[in-house]
C-alpha cells in the first residue's frame, strides 16, 4: 500500500539520486553531456530535463503549482537547455516534491484525480495512490537510464540501490 511515509521515502531517495547524478554530470564536458548517445531521449542532458519535465507535470496536478512551458516527449528534451540552471531547477523541484509530500495525508491518497492526459489524449481519473507510485517509478526508470550514460562516460555516482543510498544520506 502507498502510504504518506512511503511517499516521504521516496522523495528523499529521489533527491540523493539527483544530486548525486547532477554531480556526475557537472563532471562531464558540456558536449559530452550533449552527446547524441542514441538513449530513448538521445543525450545525458536531454533524458535530465526529461526528469524534470515529468516531475513538473505530475506535481503541477498534485499541488497546483507551475506546468513544464513544454510539451511532453522529445519536446522535454528542451526544457532548459542550460546545464547549470537545469542543476538549479532539480534541486528546487526536489525540494518541492519532499514539501508535498510532507504534507500527504492518507486521506489524500485514498482519494481519485482527474486530469486531462496529453498521451493518452483524453480525461483519465486514476487513484492518487497509484499516480504517487507513478511518479516515483517514473523518476527511477528515467535516472537509470541517466545512470547508464554516466556509467558509459566513466562516471560514478555510487551506490543506486535504496537500502544503501537513505543509509548513506
Amino acid at each position: 500500500m502507498i502510504t504518506p511515509g512511503w511517499c516521504r521515502m521516496m522523495a528523499a531517495y529521489n533527491a540523493e539520486m539527483n544530486r548525486r547524478l547532477f554531480a556526475a554530470a557537472a563532471r562531464l564536458p558540456d558536449a559530452a553531456r550533449r552527446e547524441n548517445r542514441r538513449a530513448f531521449f538521445g543525450s545525458l542532458h536531454g533524458t535530465l530535463n526529461h526528469l524534470l519535465w515529468g516531475d513538473m507535470q505530475w506535481m503541477s496536478r498534485f499541488d497546483g503549482g507551475e506546468k513544464p512551458p513544454v510539451g511532453g516527449g522529445q519536446a522535454s528534451t528542451g526544457l532548459e537547455p542550460d546545464f547549470d540552471a537545469l542543476a538549479s531547477k532539480r534541486v528546487a523541484m526536489d525540494a518541492r516534491i519532499t514539501e508535498w509530500t510532507g504534507r500527504l495525508s492518507p486521506e489524500w491518497l485514498a482519494g481519485d484525480l482527474t486530469w486531462y492526459s496529453g498521451a493518452a489524449g483524453r480525461e483519465v481519473t486514476r487513484p492518487r495512490a497509484l499516480l504517487a507510485a507513478h511518479l516515483f517509478n517514473h523518476q527511477t526508470h528515467h535516472r537509470g537510464q541517466a545512470h547508464a550514460l554516466l556509467t558509459a562516460a566513466g562516471e560514478d555516482t555510487g551506490d543506486t540501490d535504496l537500502f544503501l543510498v537513505l543509509d548513506d544520506a
